[in-house]
Formats: C-alpha cells, structure tokens, sequence
C-alpha cells in the first residue's frame, strides 16, 4: 500500500511577473482563473533534491499549481497555473 506523505516547507523570495487570466478552456464568468506568475525562491538543497516531487505552493493565500521551474542557482524560479485543489 502506498501513501503519499506531505512535507510543507516555507522558503522566502520574489514575484517575478504578476499576471491573471481566465483557464483557456473557459466558457463562463466563474470558470477556474489561470495565473501565469513567477516566483524565484531561494533555495537549499531539500528544494533542488526534491524539486521533481513539488506539486503547489501557497501564495496570497491560495495554493496554485506549478508548472515550470527552472533553477537559476542560488534560486528556483516557479511557474505557477491552476488552483490546485486536491488535499494538502
């Protein structure tokens, strides 16, 4: 049996772009948002070892997907996407 263990960590950086949009598939007003933010993080070596397994990170209250990264060392720029809305 295989459970997937959560492990939250917090790391500090900067918003890179801020930029909105409605999901690309959208037919209505209330259809899930897109967000095509950058966030560069400063990184350690728990977030380059296990940069394959980062599925959300939190900002402005909201978990939203990810959907790049790219490591510009000493940092990891993340590209963020859709709501992520499966457990935390």
């Amino acid at each position: 049996v295989y459970e997937e263990q959560t492990t939250v960590r917090s790391y500090y950086g900067d918003v890179l772009n801020y930029y909105i949009r409605p999901s690309e598939n959208s037919d209505g007003l209330n259809d899930n948002i897109r967000i095509n933010n950058k966030i560069s993080i400063i990184s350690d070596s728990f977030a380059i070892e296990n940069l394959g397994y980062m599925k959300y990170i939190e900002w402005k209250g909201t978990n939203w997907t990810i959907r790049s990264a790219e490591i510009e060392f000493p940092r990891i720029i993340l590209t963020l996407g859709d709501l992520y809305n499966e457990p935390t």
